[in-house]
């Protein structure tokens, strides 16, 4: 099997729209363009009249900025933190305003001509850029920190090490991705065979406990993204 066989697989049934050779699932850009778009919105509504005493949106927005910015200084420290914040920030709304979004408004009400309409998180391409995005920004890390020395790391404590230092990069961004998958998939799974079996008061707490999960999700991507920038950039001796 090679790379375009692998490119290929697909899970379930899909939108496609065509960019020249370029197939995408038309549902999870749509999807992706409305959690950046409320985003957005709620980001600019609550900082185009900030006040010395935050109110209504503007401390949802602080307290947001806060709490990735207590992240990324755990996971990177007190010196690098700073730069990261942006990423790490946008990483965790994205991933947060997705999974809750999959759990809060009934996407499966809007018929498509092929595929349906869930939270882009529940689509594994989603979840694979996000990886690979993550993967991009901890090389950028230490590399423009360390220059070529950043990759003496493959090779301590011990020469003997490398192929394992090699492997570990590998297998960071497919964690990233199918625990992200598995775990939003799953969670829409359940409810929704529970909504079809007790569509009354069962599915209820789950749905709650999926808010729940979701969260966590996307503070556990975050987290393992500052985690991974923080050792790449962190000096070994």
């Amino acid at each position: 099997m090679n790379l375009a066989t692998i490119a290929s697989l697909s899970v379930g049934q899909h939108l496609y729209w065509r960019f020249g050779d370029v197939a995408v699932h038309g549902e999870s850009l749509l999807t992706s363009w409305f959690v950046l778009l409320a985003i957005g919105i709620v980001s600019i509504l609550g900082n185009s009249n900030l006040q010395a005493i935050p109110e209504g949106l503007q401390n949802v927005t602080e307290f947001a900025l806060e709490f990735i910015r207590d992240i990324a200084k755990t996971q990177i420290g007190e010196e690098e933190h700073k730069e990261w914040v942006p990423y790490i920030g946008t990483i965790f709304l994205f991933i947060f305003v997705s999974n809750w979004s999959g759990a809060l408004l009934p996407w499966r009400v809007i018929e498509l001509p092929n595929g349906e309409l869930g939270a882009p998180t529940n689509d594994i391409n989603t979840t694979a850029a996000l990886a690979l995005l993550t993967s991009i920004a901890y090389f950028y890390a230490g590399i423009s920190k360390k220059g070529i020395s950043y990759f003496k790391r493959y090779v301590e404590p011990a020469p003997f090490l490398l192929p394992i230092n090699v492997l570990e990069d590998f297998t960071k961004p497919l964690s990233l991705c199918f625990r992200l998958f598995g775990n939003i998939l799953a969670d829409e799974l359940v409810v929704g065979v529970l909504l079809l079996l007790v569509p009354l008061l069962v599915p209820v707490p789950l749905m709650l406990l999926g808010l729940f999960t979701s969260a966590i999700q996307a503070l556990v991507f975050a987290t393992l993204a500052g985690a991974y920038i923080g050792e790449s950039l962190e000096d070994h001796h």
